[in-house]
């Protein structure tokens, strides 16, 4: 028979058992909580290091050094480019090529977008089109002109040109003369696959 205690307080000991008991089950949901989440996070960083990877290469500057007659103390011809098989669903290319080194920040060379999924090369001596007759188009550069600018640092110190070529799962559809930052905002979530070629010039 329980005392008049227990049966106006009922037993302490029973109180301090359930209480244990319930804050286990509160732990254990937070450690699931917290696991969850972090299976959540190495899930995205995982597709995201998964991003296929483009060969970029060029028989332009075979050597790794950029020649004159492509910068702006020559002709300033586009160099030849090529990249390696895209992954499946690839639907466009775009090619950004940009110089790090530049004493403002990162300067842009040249910006073009929706290359056919059928191109694997671009050929030397390009012209300054807006949009070329397979739909490509060119953006503007940081000189202020639509197409390429080649390589003009200032200066004799080494420049290094990155050339980065995205295959898209679609068509940008951007206008002629669309901006680097316009080019990139755009194809985030679209990337299958990229590849960077660097290459060095000094004036």
């Amino acid at each position: 028979m329980r005392s008049t205690t227990e049966a106006r307080f009922g037993n302490p000991f029973g109180r301090a058992r359930a209480g244990k008991t319930m804050r286990g089950v509160l732990a254990g949901l937070l450690v699931g909580f917290a696991g969850l989440a972090s299976c959540h996070r190495f899930s995205a960083e995982a597709n995201a290091n998964s991003q296929a990877a483009l060969v970029v290469t060029s028989s332009s500057f075979a050597s790794g050094r950029i020649p004159a007659k492509f910068t702006c103390n020559g002709a300033e011809m586009t160099p030849q480019l090529a990249w390696s098989e895209p992954p499946a669903g690839t639907a466009s290319f775009a090619l950004i090529v940009t110089d790090p080194d530049a004493p403002g920040g990162t300067f842009t060379h040249w910006v073009l977008y929706d290359l056919p999924t059928v191109k694997r090369e671009l050929p030397e001596g390009l012209p300054k089109l807006g949009q070329f007759e397979d739909g490509a188009r060119q953006g503007g550069n940081d000189f202020g002109e639509v197409g390429y600018g080649g390589p003009c640092p200032p200066g004799k110190a080494a420049h290094h040109y990155v050339f980065t070529v995205y295959a898209l799962d679609t068509k940008l559809n951007l206008p002629v003369g669309a901006t680097r930052g316009q080019v990139e905002s755009a194809l985030k979530g679209h990337v299958l696959a990229r590849g960077e070629l660097i290459a060095v010039y000094s004036s």
